[in-house]
């Protein structure tokens, strides 16, 4: 059974039987949504969500005997994998916060319109599958979420000493490319301000890495990602405004170890700075990824970022990319290669790239014969081998 046809179990939380009648409608005429309970007060929710373990709850924050935040804080504990949408009259960004931190999924005001509850109900159902089965497999194997060390996902930064040259783009497509069905694939934006990997992937995030400027653990963490219902990609959105909270770099270092034992890659786009960020996800890395482009200044700007590095990293984990290659410039890539002494690895210049992404899709998803989509390919089996030579020795 796909993911499109596995029925939504959801239950409805509001003290106004008005209001859990005209959310029954919104939900009714979705075939695989499928309403299992119904509750008034806080104490009610708990009790009736132990007994149908929905998959969705959808909670008011206003409730007669306890908050809808409380109740979310209650019914977690006990039902771990069940994900909560709080429905509120209020946009206050406090109520938000705290909701996130009780464990809610998702933050609505009232009245959703039915593609914002659907799309809400859909993102919350996907989070709660997943969860399940990593709670069935903890109980065969072991502590929840915790891989043996050999199996731990790998980190793939993608970095550039010059902005503009394609580095996010680049990452998102790279990401996609490593994702099979099989595989386990998170992209991290960790830039500090302008982080744009969920507008490439054409989603509003509404949950971001400022959600765990407080505390990092697995709950918080699963609750912040976002799933790219088209790839399976899983996205670890920068915050949406400059100046909001961030992670310290020890934190970003425990975000990262988590997501070892969540993926098997995790590709992490960085701003164009070497500032604590950047080097705190080159430092985890077991690969680096260093971007540029035919022109003297992005040459020289490479060039010192190679040499930088190669003071605390092995030159054998960094990739050199040459994007947006165009024949017709002066600086080819075999003298490239002489002036690095490393290999460098090529994205043809693509016509179709800029429409993808002012499309909001991903190339190598949509344009599987595009050149740059055959150069991402080409890079992302360097990748997958270069990581399996590391795990040999």
């Amino acid at each position: 059974m796909t993911q499109e046809q596995r029925p939504i179990r959801v239950m409805i939380v509001d003290d106004v039987l008005e209001t859990r009648e005209n959310l029954r409608k919104l939900l009714q005429f979705e075939p695989n949504v499928q309403i299992v309970g119904e509750a008034a007060t806080g104490k009610e929710a708990l009790q009736v969500a132990k007994e149908r373990q929905p998959d969705v709850i959808i909670m008011d924050i206003h409730l007669p005997d306890m908050s809808g935040l409380e109740a979310t804080e209650q019914i977690r504990k006990v039902l771990p994998a069940t994900q909560v949408v709080i429905l509120t009259v209020q946009g206050d960004m406090e109520y938000m916060r705290r909701a996130m931190m009780v464990g809610a999924r998702d933050f609505l005001m009232k009245p959703p319109s039915i593609d914002e509850l659907l799309d809400a109900v859909r993102r919350a159902a996907e989070v709660a599958w997943e969860e399940r089965e990593k709670i069935a497999v903890a109980q065969e194997t072991g502590p929840l979420g915790m891989r043996p060390p050999e199996t731990l996902g790998k980190i793939i930064t993608v970095f550039s000493p010059k902005g503009g040259v394609g580095k996010s783009v680049l990452a998102a497509n790279l990401a996609v490319a490593l994702q099979t069905p099989d595989t386990v694939v998170h992209i991290v934006d960790a830039k500090r301000a302008f982080g744009d990997i969920a507008v490439l992937f054409n989603e509003q995030a509404s949950h971001n890495l400022s959600e765990l400027a407080d505390e990092v653990d697995m709950d918080l963490l699963s609750q912040a990602l976002l799933t790219h219902g088209p790839t399976g990609v899983r996205i670890l959105a920068a915050p949406s405004r400059p100046g909001e909270n961030l992670p310290s770099t020890e934190q970003l270092r425990q975000i990262l170890d988590l997501l070892r034992n969540l993926s098997d890659y995790i590709v992490v786009d960085t701003g164009p700075l070497l500032d604590p960020y950047t080097l705190t996800a080159l430092e985890n890395s077991d690969l680096a990824l260093l971007i540029f482009e035919q022109d003297v200044i992005a040459v020289r700007n490479a060039r010192l970022a190679l040499d930088f590095l190669a003071q605390d990293f092995p030159l054998e984990r960094v990739l050199l990319v040459l994007n947006r290659y165009d024949k017709r410039k002066g600086i080819s890539p075999e003298r490239l290669q002489q002036y690095f002494r490393l290999p460098v690895y090529i994205i043809p210049e693509d016509k179709w790239m800029p429409h993808a992404v002012n499309r909001g899709e991903i190339l190598v998803r949509t344009r599987r014969n595009a050149p740059a989509t055959q150069g991402i390919l080409r890079l992302m089996r360097e990748v997958r081998e270069r990581l399996l030579q590391q795990a040999r020795v």
